[in-house]
């Protein structure tokens, strides 16, 4: 056998490889994501080389510069017609740049630059051996309680690594609603959920609780990503792509090129059912609706009230854009299948969150079940499945999620020997002992509430009418009987804070410097100026309300 004829037994002559294309990325279109990631990776280094006495004005203005000119960017993008006519699909079909993600980013941006400024707060707790503390350990890594602790806190150490922690969350938020594949939302889902998990761990006070808080929500929300990433597997196996478009083609039965293999997999609507299951699943895990609630009133308890307040807003509009994308690009054809179990999710999640909340006696806890119920009513607007609910359901999140910066930034004034005052009877005679406080804290329950001439009720009338124009009407008058529901235990809080006596022995409420008061002067506008001339703002996110395929 001649060595020619050997050779060509496991040698065939290939076609010449093409070239690999190089990948095509539309950095202006990116930029807001660019900037947030790019001040993270600053901070980093910040920490690594700035020395200890000025890191923390360093990391705060890199933070406040970054998110502004990040949400200058989404403005200028918007303003430059990306979110209506030029709208499209950037970074080689990864990042879809349209109306609800540009309008969802700007609001984690603004909702960021708030809860940065609780985040930054430094006057509230009394100083330690002269130096100003914040909410966060004064060293992460020491054990409650021991020597190692009480040296940081004698050394005045602070834990500055929570704003590039911060900026990282916040970029993942930014490319969550906008994912146009299976594998860029997943990381994106990691990306903002680490920061958060590290953080619910840094409390200065309660650290025990903090971090119980911050494991069981690990644990909890791995659980959440592994069920994700099982149906995303599920999906690529049904319609042979991660692309939200391709996936979307598959199931409508319009893909122009049927391969043998793809016949196969696309009469198996198992995996195709199961897949979007886990799928939404995980989100609703990541919005905090029932039955997959269960880390939130332990989590936003046992966190620093900053982080909470910032979680409990931007979490919450990063999640239910991405639910929002998912339901509406990729499974529109399987609305018949989808639509009566999110009727389900909403119906269990407005009920059990507005009866729940009756029973506690924790302030954090309260607003915990509170903010499961406004998950119930947001899910109204995704079941209308028409363009009002997208618009409904991205000014819903707008309007919530400054009422809930500025409430948690309430709650970190209240304060006793231990820190946070947070159990309820400490609440009582506030409004006699501080009436601006008591009284600023009451707008923002009556906003949660949904009284008129609030935030609350533009949104709630706006997503209601939404689900009842989009053949919902059942699950509105569930949504108003819980609103009632709701209201008792708002309405109580209130009374207990004007109509009791206030204990000898009580809290006194902190002064805070203008990073606090900015936080709750801007929650305060929001609420009021959504409330009494909505207009404007539903007509922009009318506008922004319609996805790119």
């Amino acid at each position: 056998m001649s060595t020619s004829a050997v050779h060509s037994l496991w040698t065939t002559a290939a076609e010449p490889i093409s070239k690999i294309d190089t990948p095509k990325i539309e950095y202006g279109q990116l930029s807001p994501v660019l900037i947030i990631v790019g001040a993270a990776v600053v901070g980093v280094l910040i920490e690594a080389a700035v020395p200890r006495k000025t890191r923390y004005y360093a990391q705060v203005f890199v933070a406040v510069v970054a998110l502004v000119a990040a949400f200058a960017a989404v403005v200028a993008l918007a303003v430059g017609g990306y979110a209506t006519t030029k709208s499209g699909i950037a970074a080689m079909g990864a990042i879809a740049v349209d109306g609800p993600a540009l309008f969802l980013q700007g609001t984690i941006l603004l909702a960021g630059l708030v809860g940065l400024f609780t985040f930054a707060e430094r006057r509230l707790d009394p100083e330690a051996h002269g130096n100003r503390v914040d909410s966060f350990a004064a060293q992460a890594a020491s054990v409650p309680g021991s020597d190692s602790e009480k040296a940081a806190v004698k050394a005045g150490f602070t834990t500055t690594e929570v704003f590039p922690l911060l900026m990282f969350a916040v970029a993942g938020m930014l490319v969550f609603p906008a994912a146009n594949d299976l594998l860029t939302l997943f990381i994106a889902l990691e990306v903002l959920s680490l920061p958060l998990y590290l953080m619910c761990a840094l409390a200065r006070r309660k650290r025990l609780m903090s971090q119980e808080a911050a494991v069981k929500y690990f644990l909890l929300g791995a659980f959440a990503s592994a069920f994700t990433l099982f149906g995303i597997a599920m999906l690529y196996g049904y319609a042979g792509s991660v692309s939200y478009a391709t996936i979307a083609q598959v199931v409508d039965g319009t893909v122009p090129d049927v391969t043998p293999a793809l016949a196969d997999t696309m009469g198996n609507d198992a995996l195709l059912l199961v897949g979007s299951a886990m799928i939404v699943m995980g989100l609703l895990f990541k919005v905090g609706a029932v039955p997959f609630h269960m880390w939130t009133p332990d989590v936003y308890q046992g966190a620093p009230t900053p982080v909470t307040g910032f979680m409990a807003a931007a979490t919450k509009v990063a999640a239910f854009g991405a639910l929002l994308r998912l339901l509406y690009v990729v499974l529109p054809g399987l609305r018949w299948d989808w639509r009566p179990v999110m009727w389900g999710v909403a119906i269990v999640t407005m009920l059990g969150g507005a009866i729940i909340a009756i029973t506690q006696t924790d302030i954090k806890r309260l607003l915990a079940y509170s903010s499961i119920a406004h998950a119930g009513f947001i899910l109204a607007g995704v079941i209308a499945t028409t363009p009002d609910g997208v618009s409904s359901v991205l000014f819903y999140l707008a309007a919530y999620s400054f009422v809930t910066i500025g409430a948690f930034a309430v709650v970190t004034l209240v304060r006793d020997a231990g820190g946070e005052a947070t159990h309820l009877s400490n609440w009582a005679g506030l409004g006699r002992r501080s009436p601006l406080v008591a009284a600023v804290f009451a707008v923002f329950l009556l906003a949660f509430a949904g009284i008129p001439l609030t935030s609350g009720f533009a949104g709630k009338f706006a997503v209601f009418k939404a689900a009842a124009e989009g053949g919902a009407a059942p699950l509105v008058v569930v949504g108003v009987i819980s609103s009632a529901i709701a209201a008792f235990f708002y309405i109580r809080v209130i009374v207990l804070m004007f109509f009791s006596e206030p204990r000898p022995e009580g809290p006194t409420v902190a002064v805070p410097s203008p990073l606090t008061m900015t936080a709750i002067g801007v929650g305060v506008a929001v609420t009021l100026v959504l409330g009494v001339a909505p207009q404007y703002f539903l007509d922009l996110a009318n506008q922004a309300s319609v996805f790119v395929r």
